[in-house]
């Protein structure tokens, strides 16, 4: 098929296709990787020539050369002696290594080094970041070698997706980017935070905004069925906006209702989740797998037979997962019932306050503490007060001289809380660790050092230490695989044709630096980090250059 063929076809599935976005993508994707394998025929043709025959025009194609590393493709399970051609913004070719003439503009020895896809990060919160004048570079994920972030997770982030990428792109960022649409934004939009099921009309409103969103490249729907306003809606709703986002191509993103004993119960919330997916006809994500409290441990099995059963039976589903055993969240979000918060701040604070809830809310302020572990299990991790960050809430008790469920009251009362909430078991990690179908994520939040340290330490203790996973299952689970669920088609795998996201790293030194006492420390050890051809970390330094994108 020539390259006009392969247009030809490209157009006829565009015109017959127009609104499904993920369609057009795959269709333009063949179209380039055909045109990348004629390019590969003409390659593989001049490489057999000598080097007198050898054009000089195509050797000065290729800008960067990586060559005598270890390469992991982020499919294969062995590392190659490859060397990996970059020209421009495209992996241009992948040589065996000395049995090449090419030249390049400038060449990267990784003698001794691992070569890998850069990470991809399905579950972030680093919009911020990438929105400020200072902190654009995202490198707490470039030095874990993450080169592509996904935000909007939980259901929250932005609904106006084509503003939000606009805006990425004249601010400049240091990774890639793609947005989840958030479920509880646009709820927010539309009816606030009322405590209540959305009418018609106001489900008609989300659909049409969700509709904008997906149109202008966002890769799927989110939800936070835990979160406040999530919460208050009921299975029929998000099965409605998961219809949506499934017509073009996005996947359903998901913090399931409880992952614990808060509400329905862990694997009932899988259920939902699930018959969400069904009913949506859309692949399923399970934001950050766990099984959190001591009502739940131990059901990581019952919940790992459900979600293979349901992948029997033809539901798509997979799962990101952090390497840690504290989750992070906002003190109201982990210790408050959900009817206490419902509508404006000003009304949750008054509610606080009023003396005839005094009862009823200690009562449930106190159970939902029992199931993170108990007050001395919720540690501080950002608030106003510094001198109380580290410090657990049965200690803030203690010095303040009040009842554990006072104590949380005034805090929430004086300002936004974090807190590291110590509620997994190792095994139930452990267990969600090793199944094929759950990759890499962070779930990065500030006062936690997940946002500065989840890919190193998975490496470092579930790799190196205790030898759960090969390096190639942790670099495909953090690399091939996230791309594939996500529907990052050009992205993830080492491979000609496919954007040049790369990391070098060595295997003896990439670890964590980040922990519970300083949780915002880079990681070290990867030591060139490449985002869309260009090099932005070189031998471990930030050269000051913004190359990350807004993909979708």
């Amino acid at each position: 098929m020539s390259i006009f063929d392969v247009k030809l076809l490209t157009m006829k599935v565009i015109a017959k296709k127009s609104l499904n976005k993920k369609t057009i993508a795959m269709a333009v994707s063949l179209a380039l990787l055909a045109a990348c394998s004629d390019e590969s025929a003409v390659q593989d043709e001049m490489l057999s020539k000598t080097a007198s025959e050898l054009p000089g025009q195509w050797a000065s194609k290729v800008d960067l050369l990586i060559t005598n590393g270890s390469v992991y493709t982020g499919e294969n399970n062995q590392a190659q002696q490859l060397d990996v051609a970059i020209c421009q913004k495209i992996i241009c070719g992948l040589y065996p290594s000395g049995e090449h003439i090419i030249k390049a503009t400038k060449t990267i020895d990784a003698t001794g080094k691992i070569v890998s896809p850069g990470f991809i990060d399905p579950h972030t919160h680093s919009l911020s970041e990438l929105l400020s004048n200072d902190k654009n570079h995202n490198l707490n994920y470039l030095t874990q070698g993450v080169t592509t972030v996904i935000n909007g997770n939980d259901g929250g982030g932005p609904v106006d997706i084509a503003a939000m990428s606009a805006k990425l792109t004249s601010n400049g960022i240091g990774t890639n980017t793609a947005l989840l649409v958030g479920h509880g934004s646009l709820r927010e939009q539309v009816m606030g935070r009322a405590e209540r099921y959305s009418t018609p009309e106001e489900l008609s409103e989300m659909s049409a905004i969700l509709t904008t969103a997906m149109k202008a490249g966002a890769i799927g729907l989110s939800t936070g069925l835990y979160y406040v306003p999530g919460s208050y809606a009921n299975t029929d709703e998000v099965i409605s906006l998961a219809k949506i986002a499934s017509h073009y191509g996005g996947i359903y993103d998901t913090h399931l209702r409880d992952e614990s004993t808060f509400n329905i119960g862990f694997t009932a919330a899988l259920d939902e989740a699930i018959n969400i997916a069904d009913k949506a006809d859309i692949h399923l994500h399970l934001a950050h797998i766990k099984a959190l409290g001591v009502d739940v441990w131990g059901q990581s099995e019952q919940a790992i037979d459900k979600i293979e059963q349901a992948q029997k039976n033809g539901t798509s589903i997979s799962a990101d997962q952090y390497p840690w055993l504290a989750s992070g969240t906002k003190l109201r979000s982990a210790v408050m019932p959900k009817w206490v918060m419902a509508d404006s701040t000003t009304a949750f604070h008054q509610r606080l306050k009023q003396a005839s809830l005094a009862e009823k809310l200690a009562k449930e302020v106190t159970e939902n503490i029992r199931r993170r572990g108990g007050p001395d299990s919720l540690y501080i991790t950002e608030f106003i007060d510094t001198t109380l960050v580290s410090l657990n809430l049965l200690q803030v008790a203690e010095l303040k001289n009040l009842s554990i469920v006072d104590t949380a009251i005034a805090l929430i009362l004086e300002g936004d809380v974090r807190v590291a909430s110590f509620n997994m078991s190792p095994k139930d990690v452990e267990r969600f660790m090793v199944q094929p179908w759950v990759v890499t994520s962070s779930d990065g939040t500030d006062g936690h050092p997940r946002k500065y340290a989840s890919f190193p330490r998975k490496y470092q203790t579930y790799v190196v230490e205790k030898k759960l996973l090969t390096i190639a299952d942790f670099i495909n689970r953090s690399s091939a695989k996230t791309a594939k669920i996500l529907g990052l088609t050009e992205r993830g795998i080492l491979k000609e044709g496919y954007k040049a996201d790369i990391i070098v790293f060595d295997q003896q030194e990439f670890a964590p630096k980040a922990n519970f006492n300083q949780w915002n420390k880079y990681s070290v050890g990867v030591e060139q980090v490449i985002v869309n051809g260009t090099l932005v970390i070189e031998n471990e330094k930030f050269i000051n250059v913004l190359a990350g994108e807004f993909i979708q």
